[in-house]
């Protein structure tokens, strides 16, 4: 992993350039949420990512995917947890919205999280919470930033599937459709390329990549901008004709670490999914000179990433009477009361397959 030590004014330049610490943040959250009612519910989270991530590294990436996905329908509210139900009210999950079925993963881990927390704290940490707290300790263990995550969400009493199909950002986007879709959840072309730096580390599935080596918008040809050396070791991991269901690492050098080699790669034109190497290799994007930045700089990304991430935690947040501490993290409080608790199981993903959609 390289790290390039920057002076204080190049890290200033970042700053004033892009803008990324002056984000918005909500002022009735604080890291020091839970000092009286659950000192110890940080540790307690790192201590179930840091035992799961050792049995499965992809899980880091997967936890800081699943709080992504989360945030960008009804804000981060844990919404993407919800089980279908149909009483005491009609929920749809996101789950099986298109963008996270057969996707997402880490369902399970927050639930054992859930379940730490409620024995150590009954009732007092959200579900919002636990994954905001889950994708920074994420980062930490893969190599990544720490923060100091603010605290104090509530938990949403519903799910939009639709939402979920429209504001989640496709791995086939083009650089305008991707900008589109974090202009319209308050964050701005910095926290792109920065939150696109998660695809540092982790894994996916070959029908997200494809139609880049074989048939890229219906040509017949594979993507113009894939190095062509790069293209044949994809095509022998993913053949044409195949399931799909192959995973690809995202990153070539350290798979399973937080560096900026995302950004190297694609300067030489290897990045996994489209939308990756839509950020430099669109003509004339201002996202380039970014890529640029933190394939250069790795403290810079870090410094970006970071605070890019307390940004979209802070998305459409519930505090206060807002919302609701849930029971269990995958029904709200009135349907778990009509369950018993102890038999209630979430269902994981049946494909343990891990793709970012930004």
């Amino acid at each position: 992993m390289r790290s390039i030590p920057v002076t204080v004014a190049a890290l200033c330049y970042v700053v004033v350039v892009f803008g990324v610490l002056s984000f918005s943040s909500n002022a009735e959250l604080d890291p020091s949420f839970y000092k009286n009612t659950c000192p110890n519910v940080s540790s307690i989270v790192r201590e179930v990512v840091r035992n799961v991530s050792k049995k499965d590294p992809r899980m880091l990436a997967s936890l800081i995917r699943l709080h992504f996905h989360d945030c960008f329908v009804l804000g981060c509210d844990a919404s993407i947890l919800l089980n279908n139900t149909d009483t005491p009210t009609k929920i749809e999950s996101e789950q099986q919205a298109a963008p996270n079925d057969n996707s997402i993963r880490g369902l399970d881990v927050v639930n054992q999280i859930k379940t730490a927390v409620e024995k150590a704290c009954p009732g007092v940490v959200s579900c919002a919470d636990i994954l905001t707290l889950a994708a920074e300790i994420s980062s930490v263990l893969g190599g990544g930033p720490d923060w100091k995550v603010p605290l104090g969400r509530r938990d949403g009493v519903t799910a939009s599937r639709t939402l979920a199909n429209q504001n989640l950002p496709s791995p086939f986007s083009s650089l305008d459709k991707l900008k589109s879709a974090f202009a319209a959840q308050g964050l701005n072309t910095t926290d792109l390329v920065a939150l696109s730096g998660a695809h540092t580390f982790g894994r996916a599935r070959c029908t997200f990549v494809t139609s880049r080596l074989y048939n890229f918008s219906n040509s017949g040809k594979p993507d113009p901008t894939l190095d062509t050396t790069y293209l044949q070791q994809l095509r022998g991991q993913c053949p044409n004709g195949g399931s799909g269901n192959n995973l690809v690492n995202f990153e070539l050098t350290s798979p399973d670490t937080i560096d900026n080699d995302y950004y190297s790669n694609l300067k030489v034109k290897k990045g996994l999914l489209q939308s990756d190497q839509e950020l430099f290799s669109t003509s004339g994007a201002d996202t380039i000179s970014i890529v640029n930045t933190f394939a250069n700089n790795q403290d810079a990304f870090f410094a970006n990433f970071k605070a890019s991430m307390i940004k979209m935690g802070n998305i459409g947040v519930k505090t206060g009477k807002d919302g609701e501490v849930r029971k269990q993290c995958n029904f709200i409080n009135k349907k778990s009361a009509e369950l018993d608790l102890a038999s209630v199981v979430s269902k994981e993903s049946s494909q343990e397959a891990m793709v970012s959609s930004f």
